[in-house]
């Protein structure tokens, strides 16, 4: 049997996990240089961010990859993992370096590690589909076909409410984010075909660029009748504006909608909202 994994910064609902039988490695942050304890509370903590409290983030680390994975090929089972964008983090390097010495130890089993070029629900809807393909039967070269084709189709268009965290972040110009707040200046931003983060567009105002995004889709989506993901760090309002604008748009598909998980979502900062949709191509 094939076991599929990504992680935690694919932005997965613990209910979905479990209907997929997906895995997930851990992505880790601190908040004020404390482990945070219990269960993620969103508008908690994009409170505590607008209020000045500093996060960091880190990616998956060997030894997390090691325990996550062994225990699979152990058992005889195969394994891929799909990982964050090697374009906005280390994950799938990370992970790569465990598998090496996971496949020295168990040479006679099938792990491979792929790149989703991706964040949010713009990595999330990738193992999902792949999860239904190997409870199906599908081969491993035909779960890495599947990958690399969504991956390469997979549109991830998002605009933040505070320019500060993308220039913290080192996205944009001290010039920009000075314009961007005093002419209430909303860029558009997307992931290219590298997995980084590029200004696509702008747009003035907040609705406006909701309304963007839902612009997007209806230019570019292959399929209006399949399944999209909506993220927005601590902004449901902003994300039921913007599935009703798709609606309005011809979608008819079902959306999963969810919570910026911590440690992407503190690099967009609170009020960002994102959509992730199958396009023809990036």
């Amino acid at each position: 049997m094939i076991r599929v994994f990504t992680d935690t910064a694919a932005n997965l609902p613990p209910e979905v996990l479990e209907k997929y039988h997906i895995r997930t490695l851990p992505l880790t942050y601190r908040v004020d240089g404390e482990l945070p304890e219990g269960e993620f509370d969103g508008p908690a903590y994009y409170d505590a961010i607008r209020g000045g409290a500093e996060v960091k983030t880190a990616m998956v680390n060997p030894q997390d990859t090691a325990e996550g994975m062994e225990p699979v090929l152990a058992a005889g089972d195969d394994l891929l993992y799909i990982g964050i964008s090697g374009g906005i983090s280390g994950t799938c390097w990370s992970v790569g370096l465990a598998a090496d010495e996971l496949m020295a130890k168990y040479p006679g089993r099938q792990l491979r590690v792929i790149d989703s070029r991706g964040a949010s629900l713009g990595e999330g809807l990738i193992p999902i589909e792949v999860a239904k393909r190997a409870q199906a039967g599908a081969t491993m070269e035909e779960l890495v076909e599947c990958v690399r084709s969504m991956r390469s189709r997979m549109q991830q268009f998002f605009v933040v409410d505070d320019l500060k965290y993308l220039h913290k972040g080192g996205r944009i110009s001290g010039g920009a984010k000075l314009a961007g707040t005093i002419l209430n200046i909303k860029p558009i931003l997307q992931g290219d075909d590298e997995g980084k983060i590029v200004q696509c567009g702008k747009t003035r105002g907040r609705k406006q660029s909701l309304t963007a995004l839902a612009d997007f889709y209806e230019k570019l989506a292959a399929d209006k009748t399949e399944e999209i993901g909506i993220a927005h760090a601590d902004d449901e309002a902003g994300a039921q504006f913007l599935l009703d604008a798709l609606r309005q748009r011809g979608f008819t598909g079902e959306c999963l909608t969810v919570c910026y998980e911590p440690v992407t979502g503190s690099h967009v900062g609170p009020g960002t909202v994102a959509l992730f949709f199958q396009g023809l191509h990036r």
